[in-house]
């Protein structure tokens, strides 16, 4: 039988990436050595969450794969430990910047990195002014312990995102993430809402879902955001298995059979009874057929 332990975790981030990286070092190795295999670090965790405010000086942030201070770190630090780390980090590719996530295997190699397709855009989430579209599409990594899947952030608000990545073999789904209060509407929780909706994605296609969020206050010239924590770990059936407060830096770790969720998820047979001939609509923007009436 095939067992994976998997950990989610969170923590508060400074304006100094050396700190940051040695926060998140730290963290990883407590989970390690609790007996996770496949560990989850927060979106973006190198900086602050710099998207509040449009400011150039930011596009700094950037860096290509080969350079980026994070994925150098993490590549001796997964080869060290034996374990998988997605690595999110800003990345630059000649003219182009995009939220992307370096996939580490349990040796150190890189097998590849994921770039954020949607892309948000609002009052304290300004991401349009950072980050072009992803281009890499929906992808599934077969790691030493797990083939996973990754969506970064505002992708976990869509299902298609997550079947995608179930069609393609995923066995368990990761998500990093930045969220929490709305700067232009104090009242706004969007925190049952961003954990129902990855909950739906673990009971709609029977796999696990890993989710890890940032915790702590953040300004930029009158625009703060409190970010509310509540990282989780997802049964296949939509259950939260471990779940985090909303101002703690914290590890969860679970474990699960894959054997086990694989016949579980033939059992049911939604992968067998869908029709995929009926979905076309899901390719439009308006519901309309991809040709105009008009």
């Amino acid at each position: 039988m095939r067992n994976v332990t998997v950990a989610a975790t969170q923590m508060s981030c400074s304006a100094i990436i050396e700190e940051n990286i040695a926060k998140a070092d730290t963290l990883v190795r407590q989970a390690a050595a609790k007996g996770a295999q496949i560990i989850l670090l927060q979106e973006l965790f190198e900086t602050p969450y710099f998207c509040q405010k449009e400011k150039c000086n930011f596009y700094a942030y950037a860096a290509e794969l080969e350079q980026n201070r994070a994925v150098k770190h993490f590549k001796e630090v997964a080869k060290e430990l034996q374990v998988v780390l997605p690595i999110s980090f800003y990345e630059k590719k000649n003219n182009a910047r995009y939220n992307s996530v370096a996939v580490i295997d349990a040796t150190g190699e890189v097998l590849g990195k994921y770039r954020k397709s949607h892309i948000p855009d609002g009052p304290g989430y300004e991401e349009k002014f950072y980050f072009n579209p992803g281009d890499t599409g929906f992808r599934v990594w077969n790691t030493r312990y797990a083939k996973i899947g990754i969506g970064v952030c505002w992708d976990q608000w869509y299902p298609e995102a997550a079947r995608c990545m179930a069609l393609l073999g995923a066995e368990i789904l990761f998500y990093p993430t930045a969220i929490g209060s709305e700067p232009c509407d104090t009242s706004l929780d969007s925190k049952d809402h961003w954990q129902t909706c990855m909950l739906g994605h673990a009971a709609a296609n029977l796999i696990p879902v890993v989710a890890s969020n940032r915790i702590g206050v953040e300004e930029d010239e009158g625009s703060k955001i409190t970010f509310y924590g509540s990282s989780f770990i997802s049964g296949p059936f939509g259950n939260k298995v471990a779940e985090a407060n909303r101002t703690e830096e914290t590890v969860l770790i679970t474990e699960f059979n894959l054997d086990q969720l694989e016949t579980q998820r033939i059992g049911w047979g939604i992968f067998r009874d869908r029709r995929p001939d009926l979905y076309q609509m899901i390719l439009t923007y308006d519901g309309e057929n991809s040709i105009s009436k008009y």
